[in-house]
């Protein structure tokens, strides 16, 4: 918890503080027909009061808490994931591999970081796994359609989440502020473009930009959403490794990534049917809900960071590993 990390915890209980008052204020003046709405936002604000308790305890702790708190995130957006989506009895051997072995050696990979294993364990070892154990059931019936199904739930909900503990061992050239408000910085960044296109949305979104997958998003409120938390990006930029305008342009990707993965979430979830992939979290729906922007934008800030700002990891195994196996 370096200095530059308490200055972001500052400033982000400084915006809580003003959205509780903000809502304290509205809960009292509003009239009938838009109670329903101001309740919503303090449902809102006072789940991102717990979050970001959680979330600042878990860095405060270090590493491992951190890769604990995000394997857990995962088991939960993957329960989400698998109960909105049909699986059948043939299917629960090999979602016990997924839940109870897979996913706990993805998160052991990133906590001893074997960076090199853990970049290739799920897209080329757990999906070779996943249909061998599938077919040995000996059912055909939809036998691609589930196996995609529980590829692509593994893939977004471990995956990809698994890349932000691993933004905490990023080794980073001339650097010295710790890897704890780099992830903040993602985090935060992710989070603001939904906060702020949700706000902008309400306040003068008029245009939809796509109907069908998210009705409540709209032109307006995209662009003033990514446009607000590109400038707040900028004010946060002293904590990290960028510059201002490297910090900016890192806020527009993770805006648009996490925009689009927004969309592709939101696009499964009307192909299930469902408006929220689950209800864990007042005012937001399911874990899923809030961290569908960060599954997309997650991998893309690990590498580009990495490759332009990293000194490179090493895709060898830790030493005591080589040496347990004598080499």
């Amino acid at each position: 918890m370096n200095e530059e990390m308490k200055w972001l915890l500052i400033g982000t209980l400084a915006v809580l503080v003003i959205a509780s008052v903000t809502g304290w204020l509205m809960a009292r003046r509003a009239a009938p027909e838009k109670k329903a709405g101001v309740a919503n936002f303090n449902a809102r604000t006072k789940s991102w009061w717990v979050m970001v308790a959680i979330f600042a305890i878990t860095l405060w702790l270090g590493h491992w808490t951190t890769v604990a708190l995000f394997g857990m995130l995962s088991f939960l957006a993957l329960r989400e994931f698998i109960t909105l989506n049909e699986t059948r009895g043939c299917d629960h051997h090999v979602l016990f591999w997924c839940f109870f072995v897979i996913l706990p050696l993805q998160y052991a990979l990133v906590g001893i970081h074997w960076y090199g294993l853990a970049s290739i364990f799920i897209p080329v070892y757990a999906f070779i796994f996943i249909p061998i154990r599938k077919v040995l059931s000996g059912e055909t019936k939809e036998f691609l359609a589930t196996t995609a199904k529980i590829q692509w739930g593994m893939l977004t909900c471990v995956y990809f989440v698994s890349h932000m503990p691993m933004i905490m061992t990023l080794p980073l050239k001339n650097w010295s502020g710790g890897n704890g408000p780099l992830l903040f910085f993602l985090v935060a960044t992710a989070q603001a473009s939904d906060v702020f296109q949700y706000c902008w949305g309400k306040l003068l979104g008029k245009r939809k930009i796509a109907p069908q997958l998210s009705p409540n998003k709209t032109v307006e409120g995209t662009v003033g959403g990514i446009a607000t938390t590109v400038l707040v990006a900028m004010g946060m930029s002293f904590a990290t490794p960028f510059t201002i305008p490297q910090a900016m342009l890192m806020a527009l990707l993770i805006c648009l990534a996490g925009f689009f993965g927004g969309l592709v979430m939101s696009a499964i979830k009307r192909d299930l049917g469902a408006k929220d992939w689950g209800a864990s979290i007042a005012g937001h729906g399911g874990v899923m809900d809030r961290i569908d922007s960060l599954c997309f934008a997650a991998p893309l800030f690990f590498h580009l960071t990495g490759f332009y700002f990293g000194t490179g990891m090493d895709p060898a195994p830790p030493e005591w590993i080589l040496r347990f196996l004598g080499k």
